[in-house]
């Protein structure tokens, strides 16, 4: 019979996707062949075929669910149940053979979801032999390398790509992590900043403020000369500011989805914040802010809404923002000029903004933007 090596399966959800324990559900399908021949009675002891495919099944779906879960793969339970799933697999292969040899590789998949490093040769190599002699035993030479092949490939192959998974998972986290530290760092320099513009200089003010009234009953000419310095001093703080802003990135959507929740329950509204998808590039974080704020306030101002929803939906090509409102002032409307500068600004962007009336009820505003992977 020809037998052939299953390869290890990973399913993309999404561009967060990463693979679970029924990822490796279905390859149990393998084990077809051996429920046909107890149905058919092809199987001698049926009753104890059938106990044994049980209990096989039961002891693979513990193991490829506890290797996915956190701190359980390294457990002993999980290292005990892989055990007496390799004898299980020995024993049903060893006394029926024909299509019970096909255990052995979903015992290899079970063993690449478990086992890592540098145990993981070892021990799939051992699988292999005696998967190989036991497939010598029943079909000869000829059966035994497509089940020695396809055990082993089965587990190296699981144990390659699970562990390119949590790599990849590890570094988007890393990467969001960065992300958030970026624009932290950056507030924790424009707060420095402002403070040593502003102290000295508000300082300064303060000083020459009670100067100014202090002499201003005696000698108004010098009182006026100490308003004109202040005068002066403020110009001066004014442009400094200016310049300081100049190298300041906007706060976070984050921080702006914030806000605008806040300013939806002041106003009685009902908000639902809702964001997923990777770190966006600052500019695209302040065009979206942008028209959150702008789409909130008109929602504040004039819908006369009950409920507002605000959904950020990213890829890593492009992010999605929706935000409804079930109200009935801004929807009988055309979009204000606050929109339409905003609908410009995207445009510049490579992107979009559309507003107009809910399908149901109410107003929405979409805006699409595509994502520069290069400076995210």
């Amino acid at each position: 019979m020809t037998k052939t090596a299953p390869p290890a399966t990973y399913r993309e959800r999404g561009p967060m996707g990463a693979p679970n324990g029924f990822t490796l559900l279905p390859w149990l399908l393998m084990g077809m062949g051996a429920v046909s021949n107890l149905l058919q009675g092809q199987t001698p002891q049926p009753w104890i075929g059938g106990l044994g495919l049980l209990v096989f099944n039961s002891l693979y779906i513990s193991v490829v669910f506890r290797s996915f879960a956190p701190g359980k793969r390294e457990a002993l339970s999980t290292r005990i149940s892989l055990a007496a799933l390799g004898a299980v697999t020995f024993a049903l292969a060893f006394a029926y053979g024909d299509s019970w040899l096909f255990f052995f590789p979903l015992l290899g998949l079970a063993t690449g979801a478990v086992v890592r490093g540098r145990r993981l040769g070892p021990v799939m190599l051992g699988i292999s032999l005696v998967a190989g002699a036991v497939a010598w035993r029943h079909e000869g030479w000829g059966g035994v390398s497509a089940i020695l092949y396809g055990t082993f490939l089965s587990g190296m192959v699981t144990a390659a790509i699970l562990a390119l998974s949590e790599t990849v998972a590890e570094l988007r986290e890393t990467r969001q992590e960065l992300a958030r530290s970026a624009v932290e760092q950056e507030r924790l320099r424009f707060s420095r900043d402002l403070h040593d513009l502003l102290g000295h200089t508000l300082s300064v003010i303060v000083v020459k403020s009670e100067a100014a009234r202090r002499i201003a009953p005696r000698d108004m000419d010098a009182a006026l000369a100490q308003i004109g310095d202040i005068e002066s001093i403020g110009r001066q703080a004014l442009v400094e500011i200016r310049e300081a802003v100049t190298g300041y990135r906007e706060s976070s959507l984050a921080d702006e989805l914030e806000r605008a929740r806040a300013a939806l329950t002041a106003a009685g509204i009902e908000p639902a914040v809702h964001r997923s998808g990777p770190p966006l590039t600052p500019q695209t974080e302040a065009l979206l802010g942008w028209v959150v704020r702008e789409s909130v306030t008109n929602a504040i101002r004039h819908s006369g809404a009950a409920h507002c929803s605000i959904e950020v939906d990213g890829s890593a090509e492009r992010v999605r923002l929706v935000i409804t409102d079930d109200g009935g002032g801004v929807g009988s409307t055309a979009p204000g000029s606050g929109l339409t500068g905003l609908t410009e600004r995207l445009a510049a962007a490579g992107g979009t903004l559309r507003g107009g009336p809910a399908p149901r009820r109410g107003f929405r505003v979409v805006a699409e933007l595509p994502v520069d992977e290069s400076t995210g």
